[in-house]
């Protein structure tokens, strides 16, 4: 299980465990955080639960894979560094403390 922090665009912030396995566009899901919309249901299809992760946990992830990337294209004003989407990041102990802030926006 993982503590991830949600971090709203008007600076709300919401932190809540999520278990291993689920992705963090699917513990923003269930534990009904505003912000990520994901409506492809995690398919990588649309770019409705794109985020930007911490500074300091940019390198700490897993690299995005073409497909991300190409997603990424459509998401409102991706950051070349730090734009993710929830959807693509699988929980584990290691993500323990991961901290990711919302867009203003999804599109």
């Amino acid at each position: 299980m993982a503590k991830i922090t949600y971090i709203e665009h008007n600076g709300t912030q919401h932190v809540v465990d999520v278990a291993n396995g689920l992705t963090v566009m699917e513990g923003a899901r269930d534990n009904n955080i505003p912000g990520i919309e994901a409506d492809c249901g995690g398919a990588c299809a649309c770019s409705t639960c794109h985020v930007y992760v911490d500074p300091a946990w940019v390198e700490k992830l897993p690299a995005r894979d073409d497909m991300e990337e190409d997603m990424l294209d459509f998401a409102f004003e991706p950051d070349p560094e730090r734009s993710r989407l929830t959807c693509q990041l699988k929980v584990t102990d290691e993500l323990d403390g991961l901290v990711v802030q919302m867009p203003v926006k999804q599109i």
